[in-house]
This record gives structure tokens, sequence and C-alpha cells, in this order.
């Protein structure tokens, strides 16, 4: 199947391209920068996978629109599309500035939206389709500096069962994977206090990899998953448990 993931470039939404490479799935890699998705694509035809590199800005429309209408001419309409593009800012709520709060909005949400929207009608239309957002562990708990990035990945969550309410009966599944912290160049980035406190509390006692949720996405797009619908999986140490 065609597979366009977002934010591929780096850490999870990279691991995850990596994975579904392996699978035998053609992948549309998409970053904000098309040299980062260009690293990840050649990554997957080093390992005999199928690859196209695309940059775009997942918040701009005409962007997104252009993008999907490019992997279409290359390869065919994605059939699978994971909604990965995301980036953190850590603050106390009155440090965040309402640029910064509409910045992580406009990506983390917008970014879904828009890319949902213009993969969705493809996957209508052959009555197949498995759509999976990349959420986190804070939109289920919340996180202490990160009000904005915990705000946008409950949206994520609270969009996914909405969608998969309306189009499961159509072929189309939608799915949500929240991960707790995770070796990434976006957790990497957060505070040494906040990442040793935050390890503590892990009932594993880890942060995970990006391999480790690359399998699980890998999994939901599987007929293992059939059963699998606006379901929010949490690979997360521990840290929620449902």
């Amino acid at each position: 199947m065609i597979a366009l993931v977002t934010g591929a470039g780096s850490g999870i939404g990279a691991a995850i391209a990596l994975r579904l490479g392996r699978d035998g799935h053609t992948v549309a890699v998409n970053d904000l920068t098309l040299a980062a998705a260009e690293e990840t694509a050649a990554q997957i035809r080093e390992n005999g996978g199928q690859a196209t590199a695309y940059g775009a800005d997942v918040s701009d429309e005409q962007a997104v629109n252009d993008m999907v209408a490019k992997i279409t001419e290359d390869h065919g309409a994605p059939e699978i599309l994971v909604n990965n593009a995301g980036f953190g800012h850590q603050a106390l709520f009155m440090d965040i500035a309402p640029e910064m709060f509409d910045k992580i909005f406009a990506v983390h949400v917008r970014g879904n939206f828009l890319c949902t929207r213009a993969c969705l009608p493809a996957m209508l239309a052959k009555g197949q389709g498995h759509i999976i957002n990349i959420a986190s562990q804070l939109g289920q708990i919340g996180g202490v500096e990160l009000t904005h990035y915990a705000g946008a990945k409950a949206a994520i969550i609270g969009m996914t069962k909405s969608l998969a309410r309306e189009v499961s009966d159509k072929g189309v599944r939608v799915n949500a994977v929240a991960p707790g912290p995770i070796n990434t160049p976006l957790v990497k980035a957060l505070s040494e206090t906040w990442k040793a406190a935050k390890r503590a509390e892990l009932p594993l006692g880890r942060f995970g990899d990006p391999d480790e949720v690359g399998g699980v996405v890998s999994f939901l797009i599987s007929d293992d998953a059939a059963l699998f619908v606006g379901q929010t999986l949490g690979p997360n140490s521990g840290d929620v448990m449902l």
C-alpha cells in the first residue's frame, strides 16, 4: 500500500517510515524540509524498500493539497496516513506566548486535519484505508510546562474518536498512538530536570525507543488489528494504564 508519514525526517516519524518500508509499503516521506525527508527516504531505499521524499508544511493547506496530489501522481493515492508531524516546546503556562500556542496547534492539530482531509476522499472512494494519528500520553494526563503541547495532543485523541465513528463502516480504520517519553530529539530537548523526574515516575523505569512505536503502527495497519477503531494505544512505559 501507499503510506504517507508526516514529520518523518527524524525521531518517531522516521522510525515509523522505516518500519512501513520494511513491511513492504511504498512510503511517501514528508518533513518540513525536503532534505530531512530525503534522509529517511534514502534509508528506506538502502534497505530495499520504496520511498520518495516530499517537503511540505502540514499547517499550510495549499502545500498539503499539492503534496498529496504529487504523491498520487507519483505512486497513487495514499491508502495509509500517519499524522506524526509535530514539535515540542516547554514553558510554564504564563510564559507561553500566544504565538507559540497558535503554532503548536497549527502543526499538531490543523496539520492533522488538513492531511486527513486531503487523503480521506480517495480512501472512502476505495472503501479502504488506515489513518494513524500520533498523539501523546500527555494528551491523557497532562504535563507540567507542557499545557499547549498536551492540549494539542488531547485534541488529536478527540479527533481520532470522532472520525472513527464517521468512517469505520466505510472501510477506513482510524486509530491513535499515544507514546510516553521516547528517545527522540524532541524529548532530548527537554530539561534534564524534567526528564529525570519523568523517568522516576515510570513503572518500566525507562523511556521508549522510536522503533517500539513503529511496531505499534505496523500492528494497527495489519489484519490482526481489524477490530481496532477509534482506539488510543499507549506504548508509554506504564505512565498511563487504561
